[in-house]
């Protein structure tokens, strides 16, 4: 900070004053930002550096093991109107195509 201020105060000290005295005690319950709990913090992370918080993120942030087996992702080419089709049927559209290759391979199977 500067020894000498160059600018003007906003408020003088009366202002100052007043506002305070106007003020009420306590601020009244904001309904958008209520106050937290404790079981608010149950799952906050408490570190004391950097590199303490780094790890324990790290290890917060890891997958566990897949509910299905994995899938494996190929690039292939589609005809316009299979992938206009599928697309049409909202979120979830890849998972219906690949039950529908899964129909199809079950109808077809040499075995």
């Amino acid at each position: 900070m500067k020894p000498n201020a160059t600018s003007k105060p906003s408020f003088s000290s009366e202002q100052l004053a007043a506002a305070l005295a106007a003020a009420p005690e306590r601020a009244t319950a904001d309904t958008d930002n209520p106050p937290t709990l404790p079981a608010d913090w149950d799952n906050a992370i408490n570190s004391r550096s950097l590199p303490d918080l780094r790890e324990k993120l790290a290890i917060r942030r890891t997958r566990g093991p897949n509910k299905r087996p994995t899938k494996v992702q190929v690039a292939m080419r589609l005809s316009p109107e299979v992938l206009t089709y599928f697309r049409a049927t909202g979120a979830g559209w890849q998972t219906r195509m690949d039950d529908a290759l899964l129909e199809y391979v079950a109808q077809h199977s040499t075995e």
